[in-house]
This record gives C-alpha cells, structure tokens and sequence, in this order.
C-alpha cells in the first residue's frame, strides 16, 4: 500500500532517483538533503516504508555494520539482475541477454528459477580491478 506523497517522501525519492546506480547510507542520504530541513529519522522511517513497499534494497557491505539502500523501482531498475561492486559499491544492471544466459543456465542445472528483481550480484567491476 503505497503512503502520501509527503514533501519528506518527495524529497527522498527525487534524491534516490539522482543516484540509481549507487548504495546510499542513510546518513548520506540525510546530509544530501540537509537543506530540505529533513530529520534522519524522517530519513530512516521512510526509507523502512519505502523497503516494506519493495521500492528500495537494504544491503550491507563486507567488513561493515552500515546499511545501504537503493532505489529499485524505478523504470529502468524493475525485473533486472544487479552486479554490484564491493569496492567502489556502485550497481549496475546486467545486460539482458547475459541475465537470460545466467538465469536459463541456472534453471537448468539446478531447477531453480531465480527472481532477478530480487537479486544482486556481488563481485568487483571492472573499473575497480583497473
């Protein structure tokens, strides 16, 4: 059930859709709006609403207690399979066909079908292993 369309909610959404290749904390994202006057709690309720509505990602990163969230709903996010770097923390989204190579190849070896707007990847990207 998706909730008003606070100005707090407005704001969040607008700063997670100028980031949709990145895992932001919440701090981030709070300081990113510091001049909109919105609280990190106001950040953290909403973030925690947006979550329960499958709108962001909570994830965690190796060797680190901080929480990080994405925006996935939006267009070009939905139904596609996430690559994300342990090392710079940026996400990408898998080219289609290899996603499809992926998942057929799983389904087939171990009869599982994978949800991919439920997955993510982890590894280092190419710019990182330079």
């Amino acid at each position: 059930m998706s909730k008003y369309m606070t100005r707090q909610r407005k704001a969040l959404l607008g700063c997670l859709c100028a980031h949709p290749d990145e895992q932001l904390s919440a701090q981030a994202i709070a300081d990113a709006l510091a001049g909109e006057e919105i609280s990190l709690s106001a950040v953290y309720r909403n973030l925690s609403e947006l979550e329960a509505e499958g709108k962001v990602r909570r994830s965690g990163r190796a060797g680190s207690r901080e929480v990080y969230y994405q925006y996935i709903d939006a267009d070009g996010c939905r139904g596609c399979l996430h690559l994300s770097c342990r090392s710079c923390g940026r996400t990408y989204h898998m080219s289609r066909d290899g996603a499809r190579q992926l998942l057929e190849a799983v389904q087939q070896a171990e009869g599982f079908a994978v949800d991919k707007g439920e997955t993510v990847l982890y590894g280092v990207c190419q710019r990182c292993r330079g």
